[in-house]
């Protein structure tokens, strides 16, 4: 039995580190079958000047990399922050068996929020998706870096 927060734990961890760079604390991860952490990130949008330089995407370029294949299936992604539509397509172009994310996005969500790209024919491949994984500190970690802003 897999123990889903352990995995969640390392994304809150480089999400706190990507807010102390300055980026919006979002942390991901890419674990295997067998439970093995393939990589982990955090956003880098601000210190790589790339838009798409999200935690999630960088994640995906990394397995992808080390794969030599631009399909992970089989592997499951966990993500501080529900994904926006750019990373729920990359997701699902990626084939990511099973999504967990930790607090909802209501301003730019796109899997459960907004456009819920996942439920649209035009989606190739649809991941399981769980939300709620450590939602409370996921949230609390984005709060107080926006408070701390204004």
């Amino acid at each position: 039995m897999r123990d889903f927060t352990t995995y969640m734990d390392i994304a809150l961890a480089e999400a706190r580190l990507a807010g102390d760079r300055g980026e919006t604390p979002v942390g991901a991860v890419i674990v295997d079958s067998n439970g093995k952490v393939l990589a982990q990130n955090g956003n880098r949008t601000r210190e790589l000047s790339d838009p798409t330089a999200h935690a999630e995407i960088l994640v995906i370029r990394e397995v992808c990399a080390a794969a030599g294949s631009e399909r992970l299936s089989g592997l499951d992604l966990y993500v501080t922050l529900e994904p926006c539509p750019m990373c729920a397509m990359a997701i699902s172009s990626a084939r990511i068996a099973r999504v967990y994310y930790g607090a909802t996005d209501p301003k730019s969500g796109g899997v459960e929020q907004g456009p819920r790209i996942f439920s649209h024919p035009q989606c190739h491949h649809k991941p399981e998706v769980y939300g709620g994984i450590s939602e409370a500190e996921s949230g609390a970690i984005l709060r107080a870096f926006f408070e701390g802003r204004r």
